[in-house]
């Protein structure tokens, strides 16, 4: 490790550099070196180094007026490093809290309905998932939807009709 960090140490840029260019040429390394072994991933310390000098080209008037331009851009680095340790921190913790259930395949009544459902125009879908799946009462859906009860009748009245012709009709070809 010592020979990758040789000639890594500077630590603001060398006297008589006063553009961006030369600026970032003089620390990128150095300061890529430092990330990394911050971060233990090169490619992970060459990003964040690259957005630190980044943020610096959008405010360099400001910047380069510091006292020590590069340790203003190893603290935005750093901290973009950070960010991002905890990021992924907090997303391995969701996976780990959200393991993949295995659920058993539909059953065939239950793809066949689904299929039956599907048929039914939007209107009359909707009412009858809302009032015998999700257990809404006829004036909730009425509400909800903005029509008077009867209508909301009226759409369930046809498409349970309409299930049960295409329900009957499945059920009798596999009989």
């Amino acid at each position: 490790m010592s020979t990758l960090l040789e000639g890594d140490r500077t630590e603001s840029p060398p006297a008589g550099i006063s553009g961006f260019d030369e600026f970032y040429a003089a620390c990128f390394r150095p300061l890529t070196v430092q990330l990394f072994a911050f971060t233990g991933d090169m490619a992970a310390a060459q990003d964040v180094v690259q957005e630190a000098f980044c943020r610096a080209l959008s405010r360099w008037k400001r910047v380069a007026e510091m006292d020590d331009p590069a340790s203003w851009v190893r603290r935005v680095a750093w901290n973009l490093a950070t960010s991002r340790w905890r990021r992924a921190r907090t997303a391995m913790a969701f996976a780990r809290r959200h393991v993949e259930e295995h659920v058993a395949a539909p059953s065939p009544d239950r793809v066949a309905l689904a299929r039956a459902l599907s048929t039914l125009p939007e209107q009359q879908r909707r009412a009858v998932i809302l009032h015998y799946l999700a257990d809404l009462p006829i004036t909730e859906i009425a509400r909800q939807e903005g029509v008077a009860e009867g209508t909301v009748k009226s759409w369930l009245h046809r498409g349970r009709t309409a299930l049960a012709a295409q329900l009957t009709d499945k059920e009798s070809h596999r009989a």
